[in-house]
C-alpha cells in the first residue's frame, strides 16, 4: 500500500482534515474546522468521515495519521497524510485553535 503525503503548507484551504490526536493534544490546540476522531475510535467511527473527497489525516508528527491514511485508503477513502503532523502545521504558522482558553500549542 502507499502513502500520499502531503506539506503542511501545501493543504488547500477549504480540504477536509481529521485529527486523529487523544482528546488532550486536540484541546491543546487543533486546526479550525477539522474533524476529530481519535486513532483508536477511527475503525467504529470511519462512517462519520465523508467519502469522494480528499480527507488530510493529521496528529503529532505523522506516525498515527500515516496508519490512519493508509487504513482508510485501503477500506475505499481517499486519504492523504499531512508529513509533520500538526508540528509542521503550527511551525508553517497555519491557523490554530485551542479548547482550554489558553493560546493553542501542539503538545
Amino acid at each position: 500500500m502507499t502513502l500520499h503525503e502531503i506539506a503542511a503548507q501545501a493543504v488547500p484551504e477549504n480540504a477536509h482534515l481529521l485529527d486523529v490526536r487523544e482528546l488532550d493534544e486536540w484541546r491543546a490546540g487543533h486546526v479550525p474546522d477539522a474533524q476529530h476522531i481519535p486513532l483508536m475510535e477511527l475503525q467504529n467511527r470511519v462512517g462519520e468521515v465523508p467519502q469522494g473527497q480528499p480527507v488530510y489525516v493529521i496528529c503529532r508528527v505523522g506516525g498515527r495519521s500515516a496508519q490512519a491514511t493508509v487504513w482508510l485508503n485501503h477500506v475505499g477513502w481517499e486519504a492523504v497524510n499531512i508529513e509533520g503532523g500538526m508540528q509542521s502545521w503550527a511551525a508553517a504558522g497555519k491557523p490554530m485553535i485551542s479548547e482550554t482558553g489558553h493560546p493553542p500549542y501542539v503538545a
